[in-house]
């Protein structure tokens, strides 16, 4: 037997495993990029408007922070400028969580050691991992290829090979990090945040120069990416930068797992204190989830300090283009420029803080699937006191990070505390549905839950590309936040919020009964 029997057969099961999240993810991705250059067309339809929108990236270093700099005034060009770094960041995320998911993850449960005793080679599940993860990257790349041909041949290639070589940059990071961490909760928030350094790193060089010659962006896969310069002269050596730290990394991954035991990692688990302090399933369930409420927290407060840095030069950018107003306003509503670009940004935090609700509802669900909830249920906890325990760090996290977000807004701003915040924690009624809705999936149909996923993504694509594409209002109320009010700058309007409410409130109701009604996973 070699170390790589039966790679074959692991990676059949882990895409069949997979076949709700990967589409979703590279359809979510897909359908952001080519929904760009539409928008862009109409937005800045003369030479004269897109010469204006060079001048401001070039004398606007917050603006290059946050997207990058632009380096061609084609179509594609812009393309790639405006979506790049965020396309490129969400196939980062869409591989890491594939390859932890089939090695770490599988490790935890238990399932790989039934696994590894059959006709297995030792690195066969590691292999099958990072298969899927290219074959995820691979059809994200071939979409996006495809989908913006007509901008050009070349560009669209070196686009999408571009994306593809970003994703497996972090997938076989996260292959390292798997190896070094006992947790999969553990190995997925070190490779997001490797991700988020990333990004930091690339707006840090990008603030710093024009032209993406910062040292600090060569240093982020995310600035190979924006140097790779699709449509725009490509340079195509930059694809060796991509290979060389996939080659790199996939070396020492394979030597690290060659080196440990299954179950066992590099970096010990530390112990807890000697004197319990989880005497509550509340209280383990903040142990279990506080290490991610802190992540999302600190996020959302830097990503809302960026945004609020960036409201004051936003009219700036906008100048007399009609096209640009129109989008900021249906996304913020019609007052000025500034109030809503607040609350286009406030929406757009809200759309992500669904991503963490989901994430944290269906907690519950990796307790019961590894078996651990088993062993708590069959003392003096019941399955509801156990279930609000995650409901409460999930529902009242959603509330914290807005609530940061909006202080976050209001710091880089300077301005507008209250109103702020006040807009921040009316987007928490449209968090608070979704999350209710993942509530509903996993007490009803525990095996439908990860659909959750699909629904959290449908609703960021509505809302992040349906105003750029003057898509019908029906459209957009499919999505809870579409109802909410648009502040700052709107009237307050208690109906819908309430309602929003009421329907979360319906939806976590019929999770739990079911969940109460239902066996649990054996």
């Amino acid at each position: 037997m070699t170390t790589f029997t039966g790679t074959g057969v692991l990676l059949r099961f882990s895409l069949r495993r997979d076949r709700v999240m990967i589409p979703v993810w590279v359809a979510v991705n897909t359908l952001m990029v080519l929904s760009i250059p539409g928008t862009l067309k109409s937005t800045y339809a003369t030479a004269a408007d897109r010469a204006d929108l060079l001048h401001q990236v070039a004398t606007n270093s917050s603006f290059r922070a946050l997207i990058g700099p632009v380096f061609d005034d084609s179509l594609g060009a812009l393309t790639a400028w405006r979506v790049g770094v965020y396309a490129g960041a969400l196939a980062g995320v869409t591989a890491l969580l594939v390859v932890v998911r089939h090695t770490r993850d599988e490790e935890e449960s238990g399932r790989q050691e039934l696994i590894a005793s059959g006709a297995v080679g030792r690195r066969a599940s590691l292999t099958a991992a990072l298969l899927a993860a290219a074959v995820a990257s691979a059809v994200l790349g071939l979409l996006v290829a495809a989908g913006l041909s007509g901008q050009g041949a070349a560009g669209a290639v070196a686009f999408g090979l571009g994306l593809a070589g970003v994703g497996m940059v972090f997938a076989t990071m996260a292959a390292i990090v798997a190896q070094l961490t006992e947790s999969a909760r553990l190995a997925r928030g070190l490779t997001a945040g490797l991700l988020g350094t990333a990004f930091v790193l690339r707006a840090a060089g990008d603030a710093a120069s024009t032209d993406g010659s910062s040292p600090l962006t060569w240093l982020s896969p995310l600035g190979w990416l924006e140097n790779l310069r699709p449509f725009a002269a490509e340079r195509w050596w930059v694809l060796g930068l991509f290979a060389a730290a996939v080659a790199l990394q996939g070396t020492v991954a394979y030597g690290l797992a060659g080196r440990r035991d299954v179950g066992m990692s590099f970096l010990p688990t530390r112990p807890g204190p000697p004197t319990g302090s989880l005497g509550t399933a509340a209280a383990l369930a903040w142990r279990l989830q506080r290490g991610a409420v802190l992540g999302w927290s600190i996020g959302f407060f830097l990503a809302g300090v960026v945004y609020g840095g960036l409201t004051d030069g936003v009219a700036d950018l906008v100048g007399d283009n009609k096209q640009a107003r129109e989008i900021f306003e249906r996304m913020g509503g019609q007052s000025g420029i500034t109030d809503a670009f607040l609350a286009s940004m406030t929406g757009m935090l809200g759309l992500v803080a669904a991503l963490y609700v989901v994430a944290s509802v269906l907690r519950l669900h990796g307790e019961e699937t590894s078996g651990r909830a088993e062993p708590l249920l069959a003392n003096a906890v019941g399955r509801l006191r156990w279930a609000a325990g995650h409901l409460a760090v999930a529902f009242g996290g959603s509330v914290l990070i807005m609530l940061l977000a909006g202080a976050g807004l209001a710091a880089g701003y300077g301005k507008e505390v209250g109103p702020i915040l006040g807009a921040c924690v009316v987007q928490v009624a449209g968090v608070w549905v979704i999350g209710g809705l993942a509530v509903l999936l996993y007490g009803l149909a525990p095996r439908l839950a990860p659909a959750a996923w699909g629904v959290a993504g449908a609703v960021l694509l509505i809302g992040w590309v349906g105003p750029a594409l003057d898509v019908p209002q029906t459209v957009l109320d499919i999505s809870p936040f579409g109802h909410l009010p648009k502040l700052p700058g709107g009237g307050m309007e208690w109906g819908p919020v309430l309602v929003l409410l009421g329907i979360a409130l319906v939806l976590v109701g019929g999770g739990l009964a079911g969940l109460r009604r239902r066996d649990m996973t054996t």
